[in-house]
Formats: C-alpha cells, structure tokens, sequence
C-alpha cells in the first residue's frame, strides 16, 4: 500500500498545460452586453453617505461613513441623480467616479414623493458623462434591460434582465404611492438604490429603488422609477431646490368621511385656504351649520376630465400640471355635477 501511495504522488514528466480550444466570435446578446457597459458604466457614479460623529476623548469631529448607494450622472455641470432614500438622514455625501475620482456632493434638491434627489459635484467636465435618457412611455413586457449599480458596496456590477410588468405601484419613504413603476427580474440587490435602468440601446429608462424579497437579497422582482417622472422632476429639483407641486388650496377628507355621508369617489373638500386658487373659484367645503349638522360641500370627482378616486389621486395629477395653469374641476354637489376652472397656485409644503 505504501508504495503505491509513492508511485501515485511522483511527478509525471510527460504532464503539461491542456491545448486551449478556440472559442470564436462573442453572439450578439454578448457583444450588447459589453457594449452597452462600455458606453454607460463611465456616467454611474457610487455614493457614500456619512455621518459626522464626536470623538468621546478628544472631541475632534470627524466623518463616518453611514451608507452606500449608486447614481449617475445628469448633466455636464456635475448634477447627480440618486434615490432619496439612499442620503437620506446622513450628514454629507461623497461621489466616486468610474475612475475612483471621489468629490464631495452638495444636495441640490429632493422630491421624497417620488423618491428622487440630486446631488451636486465640482468635477472637471471631462470627467462628466451625462447618462443617455431615454423613455418608459413606450415600454413593453419582455424587453431586455440591463441595471449598473454598486450592490452591497462592489463598484460597477452588471446585471440583465427583462421588463417584467409596467404600471406597478409601490410606496415611497413617506407613504405616497408612487404609480406607473417598472418591475424587472435583472438582480437588484441592497447597494444598487438610486442605479440606472437601462433599455437595450443603452438609454435610462428608470431608476432602480425597490425590491421585493423576504431574505432581502435579489428575488427577481425588482422596481424603477419610469425615467418619464425622472425627466420631469429631476429638472424642477435643479430649477427650485425642491418640487413645487401645483396645489388648489383645499383640505381634503378622510376615507370614513366618504363612507359616512355616502359620497362618491373623489377628494371631499372639508377646509379651503384663504386667498387660495379654490377660495377665488367659489369651492365650497363640507362644515357643520349652526344646527350642528353637516352642510353639503363639493367633491371634486375629476381634474381635466380625467376621474380621480382620493387625494393620492389628485396630488399626482397636479404634479404634472404647472403653477398659474388653468385646469378644469369636475364637482359633485348634492348629486348635482358642475364643472369649473381653477388657476392652480402653489403648494406650501
């Protein structure tokens, strides 16, 4: 036995490295794959959240770091696209280029409705590769995507996939329901919020932010932003420094209001704001007369002929209206409906 063992582990002189068998040309899905990373990756950025934390002994305050997250380039002027819920709470931000350039970021604006933000680099302008924009308006089930992103903190990491559905709702970090959301089955893990998702051409077409997993790692539903909503958000966070969402100046009433008094779908006006664009049209709210019964107020039922069915409704309407438009109410009052037109001020909040 023990020779045998010897005889076994002796070298064998006539062993060499195995003759390499040619593979041939890359397929087309193979070649768009490294094309489209070649193009994109350069305009997807990492960002690392910090916290600013005292020593307890010394009292020097130094940065910690809080989270990561990605995002991508908007613009040649060193705007940054990113999740909301990626800085949220940290104390600053630090943006890492392809070429491990790392700035320091300003926030510029968010919108936590919609779960968007933008940040601000001084880089040079050779460093800054806006992202190819695209649209989602003409998406369909079963084309092939690709996300860019940095999960679980490993730098540009791509991954393919197809549009699963269209027109998904989820909800964003404060409670809005976000509408018209992509899911796809490309992996989406922790690290990846605030990437862009991308068609075949190599165009954005979301934002990724969402997944839906028990064990918190990719399960094949993943959610993006439709790059339409980003389009129209991401330039009024630059313009303003926040989303001035078009406001009609009404208090709207709750769901067991509408059940109570029987009244139809719609946002119930219970309180409307002095010197407000529904003050000046002659809205009228719900309120208890001297008798201590309720006196009949309006419901508006829909916005430029298009229905609404409660306040989350109406609000997402009105964000793609813009302050000082004129829109069309469409009131039920009594079971009687009138229409009527409302120059739309601006919100407060």
């Amino acid at each position: 036995m023990l020779l045998t063992l010897c005889l076994l582990a002796a070298p064998l002189a006539h062993a060499q490295p195995r003759p390499i068998t040619p593979r041939g040309p890359l397929d087309a899905v193979e070649q768009n794959n490294i094309s489209v990373f070649k193009r994109v990756s350069p305009s997807v950025v990492h960002i690392t959240t910090l916290d600013v934390q005292r020593d307890f002994f010394s009292l020097n305050v130094e940065q910690v770091p809080r989270g990561t997250g990605t995002g991508f380039i908007w613009d040649d002027q060193g705007h940054v696209v990113t999740n909301f819920h990626v800085i949220q709470g940290g104390d600053a931000a630090r943006v890492t280029l392809a070429d491990q350039s790392s700035f320091n970021a300003r926030l510029v604006g968010a919108f936590p409705d919609r779960d968007l933000a933008v940040l601000r680099i001084e880089a040079p302008r050779e460093k800054l590769l806006p992202i190819p924009v695209g649209t989602s308006r003409d998406l369909q089930v079963g084309q092939g995507v690709y996300a860019i992103g940095n999960p679980f903190g490993l730098d540009q990491t791509l991954t393919r996939g197809i549009v699963s559905a269209l027109n998904r709702e989820i909800e964003s970090v404060n409670r809005r329901a976000i509408r018209g959301v992509i899911q796809t089955d490309a992996a989406i893990n922790p690290g990846n919020s605030g990437g862009p998702l991308l068609d075949s051409a190599g165009r954005l077409i979301g934002v990724n932010t969402q997944i839906y997993s028990p064990s918190g790692a990719s399960a094949g539903i993943g959610f993006a932003i439709p790059v339409d909503e980003v389009n129209r958000v991401v330039p009024r966070l630059i313009k303003d420094g926040r989303f001035i969402r078009p406001a009609i100046g009404v208090t709207a009433g709750s769901a067991q209001l509408h059940q109570a008094l029987n009244l139809p779908r719609g946002v119930a006006i219970i309180s409307i704001g002095p010197r407000s664009p529904a003050a000046d049209s002659g809205l009228q709210s719900f309120h208890r007369g001297r008798d201590g019964r309720i006196v009949q107020g309006d419901v508006i039922t829909a916005i430029n002929e298009e229905p609404i069915k409660d306040l989350d409704d109406m609000l997402a309407l009105l964000e793609k209206r813009q302050v000082g438009e004129r829109v069309s109410l469409t009131l039920w009052n009594k079971g009687k409906t009138r229409r009527q037109s409302v120059v739309l001020g601006a919100s407060s909040d």
